[in-house]
């Protein structure tokens, strides 16, 4: 007997049609900004005051200990201590040298107050937190420099000025073409874009002032 031809016994695999996948267009989102809670400013070390007033107080301190155990040990006092005490049993109050040393130290004391109750670092703006373990800031000079950037890319504008505070940033630019409205309209627009761009947790208000070159001579 003789097999029937064409029966091999072998499966052909059939090809598989996928589907093709349409590229994402969907933009991606901002980072969540977390609610709640105040966005405070960054504070200074202050090494440099700090440093400085513990030296003095060290020094001070060191040269009154040694001064009392020289007494202690029967010697005599040194000169300006004698000195310092004769004036203060003789001075009146209201004397002048009296009233300059006191209120040389009054200011000292208040300046280091200030200085231990204010954060400092006025030139770094607190940005928005998006994760609760990291805090970023941004320099004023770098933001200063995005606004002045997205400036002169609005037509019209020949020059940019922008001065960068916490609370305010003032831009003044000169155009030398178009109408002062319109440019002003466009500058309006793009740099509160650029603003809201920043991700500063506290925005500045936008302060704007758009005007024509002088005339020369």
């Amino acid at each position: 007997m003789s097999e029937p031809q064409g029966s091999e016994g072998t499966t052909q695999r059939l090809p598989v049609l996928e589907k093709a996948t349409e590229p994402d267009t969907t933009p991606p989102s901002p980072p969540p900004v977390l609610a709640g809670g105040h966005e405070g400013r960054f504070w200074s070390p202050r090494r440099v005051p700090a440093a400085v007033a513990a030296l003095l107080l060290l020094a001070l301190a060191g040269l009154f200990l040694y001064d009392i155990a020289a007494v202690r040990a029967e010697q005599p006092a040194m000169r300006w201590r004698r000195e310092l005490a004769t004036q203060l049993a003789e001075r009146p109050l209201d004397d002048t040298w009296v009233l300059v040393g006191a209120g040389i130290a009054a200011a000292l004391g208040v300046w280091l107050i200030v200085l231990a109750a204010t954060p400092g670092l006025r030139g770094l703006l607190t940005m928005r937190r998006t994760h609760t373990d990291v805090r970023a800031g941004l320099h004023r000079e770098a933001a200063a420099l995005v606004l002045r950037d997205r400036a002169v890319e609005v037509a019209g504008v020949q020059s940019v000025r922008v001065r960068l505070g916490r609370a305010k940033a003032d831009v003044s630019a000169v155009s030398h073409f178009r109408e002062l409205d319109d440019v002003r309209a466009d500058l309006d627009a793009t740099l509160t874009e650029a603003i809201r761009g920043l991700g500063l947790a506290r925005p500045p208000a936008l302060s704007l002032q758009v005007r024509r070159p002088g005339k020369k001579g």
